[in-house]
C-alpha cells in the first residue's frame, strides 16, 4: 500500500464558458467582457490528487488527512471511495474545508489564491500508525506549510523514514502560503535526509535554491541542477524534475542524469499535472520492484527511462482535459 498524506481542498476552477452576470461597483473596473468568471468547484490538493491518481492506475493507496465534515469534505470523501483510496486514516473535523481559488493562464498554467484560516485540513494530528501493508509515504504542497499540522506531518515524515517506509516528498511551492522563505528553505533542506525521492518542478526548484531572480539568463538550468547535486549529497537516492513541455529529467546520486521528452497535447490547464505524475512514478516504481532505497538507487538508464516516459504520457492526459482528472490505467494501456 502507499500512502498519501496532506491536504484535500477545493479547487474554484474559472468556468470555460463563463456565464455570470456583470456586477461591479461604482468605481469598479469590469471584466474584459463586461463579466466575471464563473467558478465551478473541482476537488483538489496536491496530496488528495496524488491519491486519487494511484487509485485510478490500479496501486492500492491509502489517504492520510484531516478533511472537514461539511459538504465539500463529504464530497473530497465520495472522490476518494470512487477512486478505490483506503480512507481509514481519514480524520474529520468540523471546521470549514480549504478553498483555492484558480487563475488560468493562457497557456494553462495555473496559480492559486488561499483561503485556509481555520480550516480542517490544517488541523491534523499524527496518527499512531501506519497499517503494516504501508510500504511508502508521499508528502508535500501546503500540508508542510500551515501549521499546526505542518508539524504533524513533518513528524509522520520522520517517523517512518526511521521505520523504513520508501519516502517520497514533493515540495509544490506556493510562495503565497509561506511568509518567511529563507526559514521554510531550511526547513525542506532538514527534511532531506529522511526523503528517498525527492520530485519537483524546475521553478519549485529554483525557488528552493533561492535563484528565480537571480539566474543569469540561460543559466536557470544549471542552477537547478547545481542545486539538485546539493541535495542527493543531503539524503535522496534521486530527484525528478518536471520541465512542463520539456519532459521530466532524473538526477541520482552516482552523478547519472536522464531527460525523456513531454507528450505533445493540446493542454486545457495544467491543474493536477505534476500530482499525476507523483502518483505514476510510485506506480511504475512499483512495478519494478523499487519501492525502496537500495533498490531506487539501483536502477539503471532503461528502468528511469520507462518511468519517466510513464509519467510523462500520465500528466499529458490530465492535461488534457479541464482540472484534475488524472488517467485511469486503462488509458495508459496502449
Amino acid at each position: 500500500m502507499i500512502v498519501v498524506a496532506g491536504e484535500a481542498l477545493i479547487d474554484l476552477v474559472p468556468s470555460p464558458q463563463d456565464t455570470s452576470p456583470s456586477v461591479e461597483g461604482p468605481g469598479e473596473a469590469p471584466a474584459v467582457d463586461g463579466r466575471l468568471p464563473a467558478l465551478l468547484p473541482r476537488r483538489g490538493g496536491g496530496p488528495y490528487n496524488t491519491a486519487v491518481a494511484l487509485g485510478r492506475l490500479g496501486s492500492p493507496a491509502a489517504f492520510c488527512s484531516r478533511i472537514s465534515t461539511d459538504s465539500f469534505g463529504e464530497a473530497l470523501l465520495q472522490g476518494l471511495h470512487r477512486g478505490g483510496v483506503d480512507t481509514s486514516l481519514v480524520q474529520r473535523g468540523g471546521e470549514p474545508t480549504t478553498l483555492a481559488v484558480a487563475d488560468i493562464s493562457p497557456d494553462g498554467s495555473a496559480g492559486y489564491g488561499f483561503y485556509a484560516d481555520g480550516t480542517a485540513d490544517r488541523l491534523f494530528t499524527l496518527p499512531p500508525a501506519l497499517p503494516a501493508a504501508a510500504r511508502a509515504l508521499s508528502l508535500g504542497t501546503c500540508s508542510l506549510v500551515l501549521e499546526p499540522g505542518a508539524s504533524a506531518y513533518e513528524s509522520l515524515l520522520r517517523r517512518e523514514a526511521r521505520r523504513g517506509v520508501f519516502t517520497a516528498l514533493d515540495p509544490n511551492i506556493r510562495p503565497g502560503l509561506i511568509p518567511d522563505p529563507d526559514a521554510y528553505r531550511a526547513r525542506f533542506r532538514s527534511w532531506l535526509p529522511d526523503v528517498a525521492l525527492l520530485k519537483l518542478s524546475e521553478e519549485d526548484a529554483l525557488w528552493l535554491a533561492g535563484a528565480g531572480a537571480g539566474a543569469a539568463p540561460g543559466g536557470t538550468w544549471e542552477a537547478v541542477t547545481a542545486a539538485a547535486k546539493e541535495w542527493l549529497g543531503a539524503g535522496p537516492a534521486a530527484i525528478v524534475l518536471t520541465r512542463g513541455g520539456d519532459g521530466l529529467t532524473v538526477l541520482t546520486r552516482d552523478g547519472g542524469e536522464l531527460t525523456v521528452p513531454g507528450e505533445r497535447v493540446t493542454v486545457v490547464d495544467t491543474i493536477g499535472a505534476g500530482d499525476t505524475v507523483n502518483a505514476a512514478l510510485l506506480h511504475r516504481l512499483d512495478a519494478h520492484d523499487a519501492l525502496s532505497y537500495a533498490a531506487v538507487a539501483a536502477l539503471g538508464d532503461d528502468d528511469w527511462y520507462d518511468i519517466l516516459r510513464f509519467a510523462a504520457r500520465a500528466a499529458a492526459v490530465t492535461c488534457s482535459r479541464a482540472g484534475a482528472e488524472p488517467p485511469f490505467a486503462t488509458e495508459l494501456a496502449a
